[in-house]
């Protein structure tokens, strides 16, 4: 099945602590359902220090579950489903639910 949330997308946080806010994709963890947004729970960590980093108290993003975060419509930034056309050159993109709108990437 083609993936519906990338790399590099613009979600809506839709439950927790963050809900409302909106941030790009860092990484999708596809095997546990999971990505890292930006911005969005964000954690505080203990570090060692090493050779190429300090040590201390680092903010950082934890994961959030794919079940709570959807894309963000690119006509106006409101969360949308996807779902999947086929153009005429035969490609497979992917469209806002909510607009009609080609979502890129």
């Amino acid at each position: 099945m083609a993936a519906k949330i990338k790399k590099g997308d613009k979600v809506v946080v839709l439950a927790g602590r963050d809900k409302g806010k909106t941030g790009e994709v860092l990484q999708v963890l596809p095997q546990d359902e999971r990505a890292v947004v930006r911005g969005v729970n964000v954690v505080k960590r203990h570090q060692r220090q090493s050779q190429t980093q300090d040590g201390g108290i680092i903010a950082k993003e934890a994961a959030i579950h794919l079940s709570n975060i959807a894309l963000a419509d690119p006509k106006d930034g409101k969360a949308t489903r996807v779902s999947f056309k086929v153009l005429d050159d035969g490609r497979k993109v992917r469209v806002a639910a909510r607009s009609g709108e080609q979502i890129d990437g």
